[in-house]
C-alpha cells in the first residue's frame, strides 16, 4: 500500500473518530432545551460532556492538519469552494465554546437563556453542516482544470448535499439522546430513553435514504457498511428502548463509523471528484504531497498517536460515571446582573 492511501486512510479514521465522539456533544447540545427542564437539568446535559467535549474537537483540528500536510491540494481546493460553509461551522464552534464557558458567570436566568440558545445553535449547525459538506465532498463539485472550484455557494446546496445534512443531524441527535441515557438519573434519563424512539425514526428515514442513494450510484461493496449500518441503528434504539444505554451506544457509535466508512470508500481513489471533467478530479495521487513528507509525518504519528488515544481513554475513564442532579452544587459567589 502506497504512503498516499494510508494517509488517505487515516484521515478517514480521524473522521471517524471525530464524528463518533463530537457526534455525541452535538447532540447533547441540540437537546439542550428539549429535555432540560430547568437550570439544574441544563446544569447536568451539560455536565455529561463538560470533561471531554474540547478533547473531542481535537480530532478534527488533527484531521484538517493532516489533510492540509498530505493531499494540500484536497484541502486548497475544499477550503476555497466550501469556504463560507466551513466559516459558518467555525463560527458556530467558537460561539458554542465561548457559551460552555460563559453560561455561569452572571446569575441571571435571561443571562443563561442567552448562552443555551447559544449551545444550541452551536451545536446542531455543525451537525446539519458536515453532512451537506461530505455529501458534496463524495457526490463531487465544479474544478476546472487548475483544480478551481467553480460553482457558487449554492452548487452545495443540492439535494443529495442536503439529505446528508439531515442524515448527519438526526444521527447526531440519537447518538446524543442515547449517551444522556447512558450519563444521568431519574427523570431526566427516562425523558432522553423516551426521546431514542422518535429520533431513531428520523435517523434511519434520513440516514437510510442518505447511504441508499450512496450505495445506488456506487454500488458493489458500499452495500455492505450500508447495511451494516442499518442493523446497528436498529439495534441501538432497541437497546435504548430495553434500558440497554451501554449496548445502545456502541451501536449508534457502530452506526456512525459504518456511514462515514461508506462515504470514504465511495470517495477512494478520488478525494474531490469534479463533475465538470472526471480528468480534473483530485485523487490520492495528483493530490499528495511529496513522499518524504509523506514518510516524515508517518513516523511522527506512529509516535504520538498511541499517547493522544490513551489520554483520551484514561479521561472518558476517570470521567465514567452517571451525572445527577445532586451532584451539581448551588450556583453561589455569582456576580449578579446589572440592569
Amino acid at each position: 500500500m502506497a504512503l498516499t492511501d494510508i494517509w488517505f486512510l487515516l484521515i478517514a479514521v480521524l473522521w471517524t473518530g471525530y464524528f463518533v465522539l463530537e457526534g455525541f456533544d452535538f447532540g447533547v447540545g441540540m437537546l439542550l432545551r428539549v429535555l432540560g427542564r430547568d437550570d439544574t437539568d441544563r446544569r447536568v446535559l451539560i455536565n455529561t460532556i463538560g470533561p471531554v467535549w474540547d478533547g473531542n474537537e481535537v480530532w478534527l483540528l488533527v484531521a484538517g492538519g493532516a489533510t492540509f500536510a498530505a493531499f494540500p491540494l484536497w484541502y486548497a481546493s475544499l477550503f476555497s469552494g466550501f469556504y463560507l460553509a466551513l466559516l459558518v461551522i467555525l463560527v458556530a464552534l467558537i460561539l458554542r465554546g465561548v457559551a460552555f464557558e460563559f453560561r455561569g458567570k452572571i446569575d441571571s436566568d435571561r443571562w443563561r437563556r442567552n448562552w443555551d440558545r447559544a449551545i444550541v445553535f452551536g451545536s446542531l449547525v455543525p451537525a446539519l453542516l458536515w453532512g451537506v459538506a461530505f455529501g458534496n465532498i463524495v457526490r463531487g463539485v465544479p474544478l476546472d482544470a487548475q483544480h478551481h472550484f467553480t460553482g457558487t455557494f449554492f452548487t452545495l446546496l443540492n439535494p443529495y448535499a442536503l439529505v446528508g445534512g439531515l442524515a448527519t443531524l438526526s444521527l447526531f441527535a440519537l447518538h446524543g439522546a442515547v449517551f444522556l441515557g447512558l450519563k444521568t438519573t431519574g427523570d431526566l434519563r427516562e425523558r432522553a430513553v423516551a426521546l431514542t424512539k422518535p429520533l431513531g425514526g428520523a435517523a434511519i428515514l434520513f440516514g437510510g435514504g442518505f447511504l441508499a442513494w450512496t450505495a445506488a450510484d456506487h454500488g458493489g461493496w458500499t452495500w455492505i457498511p450500508v447495511l451494516v449500518a442499518a442493523a446497528v441503528l436498529i439495534a441501538g434504539v432497541w437497546y435504548a428502548m430495553d434500558g440497554k444505554e451501554g449496548l445502545a451506544f456502541v451501536c449508534t457509535a457502530l452506526a456512525i463509523v459504518a456511514t462515514t466508512v461508506t462515504l470514504f470508500y465511495s470517495l477512494y481513489p478520488n478525494v474531490l471528484p469534479s463533475t465538470t471533467d472526471a480528468a480534473y478530479s483530485l485523487t490520492t495521487t495528483n493530490a499528495a504531497s511529496t513522499p518524504y513528507t509523506l514518510k516524515i509525518m508517518t513516523w511522527v504519528a506512529v509516535a504520538f498517536t498511541p499517547v493522544v488515544l490513551a489520554y483520551q481513554a484514561w479521561t472518558y475513564w476517570v470521567f465514567r460515571k452517571r451525572v445527577t442532579r445532586e451532584s451539581i452544587p448551588a450556583a453561589a459567589g455569582l456576580p449578579p446582573v446589572r440592569r
